[in-house]
């Protein structure tokens, strides 16, 4: 009687034992797993950031990290709401709660990082001093995008404008002087690189500046970027206060992440966390 019984405490605290050496390799692998992590950029600019400046610092903290590429502004959230990917870099903060807003998605923004600028780019003049009565100016045919246009205008003393207007919605019509008489032509912001050529003084957003190899540095000047248009590491709502997002943060708040900001991204304006 004592012999059987000893048999089955002895199986007992074997079984017990081997079903913690089981749940602990279950929980290793999940751990494993949970530091495999995707991240999705549009093609360009902040695919190199992510490349450059944030994924090698979440490698030193052990995450094994592919960054996944898209060529639309649609997909990016579209693959982080349905969790494909577990944040994005490619987007404004209006963007972000203008889309999840229209998509039923439950997004917000992590952390904004430094943004290519609006620049004011010409062939015609090196200063804009020298702009003359009746100059030409493109600019992007979408409202967010004039807007930046026109309040770089405004900044630079080109132009003035209603002081009541939201900075963020400012258009042609708020426009309350224009001594140099500039003439305004709108033309979809993609085909606004190419405008360089033709008119005396083009509005050319970062972005595509910078996808027509064109360098922010040589743009007559550079919009003092609002904060709403910087763009953000973006991710579910759910996740903000996770391991990985803590952990994106510390590396975009690290000196090293500006030390290659600083020498890989030329022109990029600083958040003003980063000031």
């Amino acid at each position: 009687m004592k012999k059987w019984f000893l048999a089955m405490v002895l199986l007992l605290v074997v079984g017990a034992l081997a079903a913690c050496g089981s749940n602990s390799e279950s929980s290793d692998k999940a751990n494993a797993k949970s530091k495999d992590i995707k991240l999705g950029a549009t093609a360009g600019p902040y695919s190199d950031m992510l490349k450059k400046a944030i994924v090698p610092g979440l490698e030193k903290k052990g995450y094994k990290v592919e960054v996944v590429e898209f060529s639309d502004y649609i997909q990016p959230d579209k693959a982080l709401d349905n969790g494909d990917i577990q944040a994005n870099l490619f987007q404004n903060s209006i963007y972000l709660a203008s889309f999840a807003k229209e998509n039923n998605m439950d997004l917000s923004a992590l952390i904004s990082v430094p943004t290519a600028p609006m620049g004011i780019f010409s062939k015609k003049y090196k200063s804009l001093d020298e702009v003359k009565d009746g100059a030409t100016v493109t600019l992007p045919n979408d409202p967010t995008n004039a807007a930046r246009a026109l309040n770089t205008l405004r900044d630079e003393g080109l132009i003035k404008i209603n002081e009541k207007a939201d900075p963020i919605t400012v258009s042609e019509k708020d426009i309350t002087e224009n001594k140099k008489n500039l003439k305004f032509q709108p033309i979809e912001a993609g085909q606004l690189p190419r405008s360089v050529d033709s008119a005396d003084l083009a509005a050319v957003p970062g972005n595509f500046a910078l996808a027509a190899k064109m360098d922010l540095l040589d743009a007559i000047a550079l919009e003092n970027m609002l904060n709403p248009y910087r763009n953000v590491v973006a991710i579910k709502t759910e996740n903000k206060d996770t391991q990985l997002a803590k952990d994106i943060k510390a590396v975009v708040e690290s000196a090293d992440f500006e030390k290659i900001i600083d020498d890989q991204f030329k022109g990029f304006g600083k958040p003003d966390w980063m000031k």
